[in-house]
């Protein structure tokens, strides 16, 4: 079983070879609220996360760009009262990378902290 929160993102280059079906299958089943998603002609993982009001999915939407900003990877988030829209792919394949597996296992992380 990989732990994907554990592994390291690498420089996503456009000719970089998207994750394969395997790793996105794997990843999917054992992280059971993301969704795999074809958008805008590319492959993405998605996630809403719940909270109870604004100020929670705020702060969730922070460490989430915190995340992003420490690999130079982003997301697309929608915030919203009660919840947090997270899209992982990489724009530079128009796909999804490892790297999109490791930073979403990465927010649930963040997101299991934040709801201890």
């Amino acid at each position: 079983m990989t732990n994907y929160s554990e592994k390291i993102c690498e420089a996503c280059q456009p000719d970089a070879d998207p994750a394969t079906n395997e790793e996105i299958i794997e990843f999917l089943s054992k992280n059971s609220d993301w969704s795999l998603i074809q958008s805008d002609d590319a492959k993405k993982i998605e996630r809403i996360y719940k909270f109870k009001n604004f100020k929670d999915a705020l702060e969730f939407t922070n460490l989430v760009g915190e995340v992003a900003e420490s690999e130079g990877h982003h997301p697309q988030i929608i915030t919203e009262w009660g919840s947090v829209l997270v899209r992982w792919w990489s724009h530079k394949i128009g796909n999804i990378h490892l790297n999109d597996l490791i930073l979403a296992a990465r927010c649930d992380q963040r997101f299991e902290k934040l709801q201890a």
